[in-house]
């Protein structure tokens, strides 16, 4: 039926086993089954699986206080204290868009985040790389081949952290990751950020209403700042490719951390995306084709089929070639 769609909420039936949930774009169709994964602590993490149909199956890693999908997530909505808040969060579009390009995508939510287990954390990056560890480990032996990860903001320094220490995917997407951690702090935390901490041992942050939005321990801060990105990336191996995507009006990330990454990995691609905030907002086609181009590039070096994937020859004016 082409230019339907149909979509339902994933859920679990009653004895654990998956409702399947059809999407039809075009002549794809999507099947979305929601997982639920463990991580090393036990924590069982929830995601949902896009299914095409397609060996290749791609992981989708959301940004900081995010989650795979919003419609199931009030507490999102007052962060922004919007309702439309799912047309802004760049891993639920692309999740739809590379579906519509006949690629299976895997969406979860880090533990203490979303439907998943645990207690939120503000720092986190080197336990979310293991949350990442954990469900690339679930899909190995399947049916699927996890071709590339792929993380927006807080989720882009995961992904490169993966790559530093575990070097079995060799796609590697940075969506509007910071480059320093140590930046970006006061605006959440406020002016003397560490001589609050120190004394009081916590600093509750709370949103534009006044509301308690989360905790942040010394011990939560101190796993931020001792999070070395610049470092992490010299040990990504060059067969390793890593595309970063920035958009130059982002206001949250600032677009010259996406230069500073072109620096120091060894096989990297940075596109710019001009007039584009952190969230894509309006910018979220071209998002999704120079993701969709660069996944493209390294399936044909793997000798896959590309049929299911069109080019995108118009995305070339929305973007900065490599720096």
């Amino acid at each position: 039926m082409v230019g339907e769609r149909y979509f339902q909420q994933p859920r679990l039936s009653n004895g654990g086993q998956r409702e399947h949930q059809y999407t039809h774009h075009h002549h794809n169709v999507t099947v979305q089954q929601k997982l639920l994964i463990p991580n090393y602590h036990g924590e069982k993490l929830v995601g949902v699986l896009h299914e095409t149909g397609s060996k290749e199956l791609v992981v989708l890693c959301h940004g900081f206080r995010s989650s795979k999908v919003q419609e199931d997530l009030v507490w999102l909505l007052q962060l922004t204290e919007c309702g439309h808040l799912q047309d802004h969060i760049p891993v639920v579009k692309l999740a739809a868009a590379l579906g519509k390009f006949g690629i299976s995508t895997f969406c979860f939510d880090f533990a203490g985040n979303g439907e998943s287990a645990g207690l939120f954390q503000y720092g986190n990056y080197r336990k979310e790389a293991e949350d990442l560890r954990a469900v690339v480990q679930h899909f190995r032996g399947k049916e699927h081949a996890i071709s590339a990860i792929i993380g927006h903001s807080k989720g882009g320094n995961v992904v490169l952290l993966y790559a530093s220490k575990y070097h079995d995917v060799h796609t590697i997407i940075n969506i509007s990751g910071r480059f320093d951690l140590a930046k970006g702090i006061e605006d959440r935390l406020g002016k003397d950020f560490l001589k609050i901490i120190k004394q009081e041992g916590f600093i509750d942050v709370k949103n534009r209403r006044g509301k308690f939005e989360y905790r942040v321990t010394e011990e939560s801060l101190m796993d931020r700042l001792t999070t070395d990105i610049q470092e992490a990336c010299r040990l990504i191996p060059e067969d390793c490719r890593v595309l970063t995507v920035h958009g130059s009006m982002d206001q949250i990330v600032p677009v010259n951390d996406a230069a500073e990454f072109a620096k120091v990995i060894p096989n990297h691609t940075l596109r710019i995306i001009y007039g584009a905030d952190h969230e894509y907002s309006s910018h979220q086609d071209e998002l999704a084709s120079v993701v969709a181009d660069f996944l493209r590039t390294g399936l044909r070096q793997g000798g896959e089929a590309m049929e299911q994937l069109p080019s995108h020859a118009g995305a070339s004016s929305s973007v900065h070639s490599r720096l």
